[in-house]
Order: structure tokens, then C-alpha cells, then sequence
């Protein structure tokens, strides 16, 4: 679907909707192998990925996910995990004295896990699958790890749907660069500045549709009021602090 002379990168899409065909198991075992080339801390790979085809795997997590079509729709559902389990228990195994029960161990392990989730999705759709990333999976990360059956040092950080594009959407709106890039030092920005900077987000015509049905006034009020209100991220930080402390990186 996509045009071979394209700029992969300036022209990435998120992919929601699949076709009716199989991603073969050989073209996935292939690409999460290469994708294991990834930059990982002290070369440990922290990371383990549960791969779920099984239409009735998914049903049961997909209301983890608030029930998003792509779940049911996607050729593989990929859930990568933080897992420092594995290298735990090698240590314990070759008669050593592991210290990774600890929040900067969990940091290193969810940085490791998604870099290797986005490796995943480069390569996948390098090879013509599409790919979207749910964001979800950090709100249900207790069930999702009890569904998923995950031992403790354990906890998922990532997840993607995977599949053969049946949809090709209109790019989304950026930041420009120079909101994000700061010289030698973190750049101060006037109340003016930041309002210019987020200028392509609010003068989106998406937004301005997603303003009108939210009956809100900005889109910053979207955000801050219906996708990511206080109460709902207050409320799982707290259900994701105590996923940590269950799972052994809290004490």
C-alpha cells in the first residue's frame, strides 16, 4: 500500500485495522530475532515478548485494552515485558548474588524492553505489516501479568498489533523540531513560545472535531479533562506501584 520511494520515516503511520491474511510464523520469528540487535543495557536483554494468536487469548485481554478493535483484529498481538526473572535467576544458577529487586533495575529492564518493542515495530513494517502501539497496557499492567501468567521480576511495558495494513490514514500532526531539540543547555521558552510550538496541534482539523464532540474549549482541555483526566492517572499509578511492589521491584 505504501509507496516504495517514500521516506519510511517522514511517512510512518500508526496501523489500526488489518486485513484478513495471516502474518506467517516464520516473517514474525524473523523479525523478533533481527529486532534483538537492539541496544540493551551491560548486553543482559532484559526483555521477554508473549506472543498471542489464539482469537481466544485475545478476547480475554482485550478488555485490558478497553476493548480496541485492533486487538481482535491484529495477526499477533506482541506484549513485551520488563523481565529481569530470566537473568535473575541465571545469576542465582551460576553462583552469584543478584541486586536487581530495586526501581532503577526495573527502569533499566522497561528501557531495554522498549527499545526492543520499537525494533519490532521498524523492521515489521520495513516489511509492509502494520503496527500500533497500545498504550494501555501500563493502566492493566496487574492483569495483564496475571492473564499472561508472568513470574515475579516481571511486569509489561509494551504491547503492539501486528498485521497486514487494510488501512492507509492520513499522517498525524508533529511537533516541530525545535520543541524538542534544545542547544547545550534546556532552552527557556515564553508563555508566547509554547503557545506557537503546539500551534500545529491546535490549528489540526482532527483536533478541532475531537474539541467540538468533547464539548471542551481547547485541546489542551481534551487532554487534561477526557483522555488523561488527573483521577485516571493518579489511579493507575497506584495500581502500577502496586504491580511493582507484587512483582519484586519495590520493596
Amino acid at each position: 500500500m505504501s509507496n516504495p520511494n517514500e521516506d519510511y520515516f517522514a511517512t510512518r503511520r500508526t496501523i489500526r485495522r488489518y486485513a484478513d491474511r495471516p502474518v506467517s510464523d516464520e516473517l514474525l520469528e524473523n523479525i523478533l530475532e533481527r529486532a534483538m540487535r537492539a541496544p540493551t543495557c551491560g548486553n543482559m536483554q532484559l526483555y521477554s515478548v508473549v506472543v498471542n494468536r489464539d482469537p481466544e487469548m485475545k478476547k480475554l485481554i482485550a478488555p485490558t485494552h478497553f476493548n480496541q478493535p485492533t486487538v481482535a483484529g491484529c495477526s499477533a498481538l506482541l506484549t513485551i515485558c520488563a523481565d529481569f526473572n530470566r537473568f535473575t535467576r541465571w545469576c542465582k544458577l551460576s553462583d552469584a548474588d543478584p541486586g536487581f529487586d530495586n526501581p532503577l533495575s526495573f527502569l533499566n529492564a522497561a528501557t531495554d524492553a522498549i527499545i526492543y518493542a520499537q525494533q519490532i515495530v521498524t523492521i515489521a513494517e520495513m516489511e509492509g505489516l502494520g503496527t500500533c502501539w497500545l498504550g494501555t497496557v501500563l493502566y492493566n499492567a496487574d492483569k495483564i501479568a496475571e492473564i499472561l501468567e508472568l513470574p515475579d521480576l516481571t511486569i509489561p511495558v509494551a504491547c503492539l498489533t501486528v498485521g497486514w495494513p487494510a488501512e492507509e490514514p492520513p499522517l498525524v500532526e508533529r511537533l516541530p523540531l525545535k520543541a524538542v531539540m534544545h542547544k547545550e543547555k534546556y532552552r527557556k521558552d515564553s508563555d508566547e513560545e509554547i503557545i506557537e510550538l503546539f500551534k500545529a496541534k491546535d490549528d489540526f482539523p482532527d483536533n478541532a472535531k475531537y474539541i467540538a464532540e468533547s464539548g471542551k474549549k481547547t485541546l489542551a482541555q481534551v487532554f487534561c479533562d477526557c483522555r488523561y483526566p488527573r483521577s485516571l492517572n493518579e489511579d493507575f499509578s497506584r495500581s502500577f506501584a502496586e504491580t511493582l511492589r507484587k512483582k519484586g521491584f519495590l520493596k
